[in-house]
This record gives structure tokens, sequence and C-alpha cells, in this order.
């Protein structure tokens, strides 16, 4: 493709579009690699799942909830996990002589 011979608005619309079409081949490619998988486990007699094993489970599970540790006695709306940035209000319990065991769930 010669680029030079398009106009500014044409090479911004191409830049727009190309980091979709980039996930998408990315996708497509990914499934085929994993049929080519399936296809040689099968062709030995096994599922790729069997051959996997636990990794493929481990991997499906994450990105799941996760608890909450603290919640503020009187507003049970105000829920911490324990990661990340501490919440304003559990800041401001423990200015006012609180302690995280008390918030704890």
């Amino acid at each position: 493709m010669d680029l030079s011979s398009l106009t500014v608005a044409q090479l911004r619309d191409l830049q727009q579009q190309i980091p979709a079409e980039i996930k998408r081949r990315e996708s497509q490619e990914k499934a085929d690699v994993l049929n080519e998988l399936r296809a040689v486990a099968k062709a030995r007699g096994y599922a790729i799942e069997d051959l996997l094993g636990k990794e493929v489970k481990a991997k499906a599970t994450t990105g799941g909830k996760v608890k909450v540790k603290y919640r503020h006695p009187e507003n049970a709306e105000l829920q911490w996990t324990g990661r990340g940035r501490q919440p304003k209000w559990v800041a401001a319990w423990l200015a006012n002589g609180g302690t995280l065991e008390k918030l704890a769930v």
C-alpha cells in the first residue's frame, strides 16, 4: 500500500482502524492455533484439556471478585477489600483512633 498518495484525513482514518484490525486478527490467529493444537492432540488420542490439566482451569478462574475484608460499622455500604489505595473513610477512621481490627469483617 502506497501511503504517500493518501490524504491526512485518510491516514488518520486508517490509523483509527488499525488497532481494531490487529486485535481481530490476533484473536483469529489464537483460535486457529488452538484448533491446530486440538487436532494434534486428538490425532494422538488426547484432548487438549487433558494435556494442559490444571493450568487451563486456573487461568479460566482468574479475575474473580475479591472478598471484602473491611466494612464500616455504621454504614455497610462503605467496604474495602484491603487491596489498593486505602479509602478515605478508612483513613478517617484510623485518624480518629480506630483500628483496622474493628473494621474487619
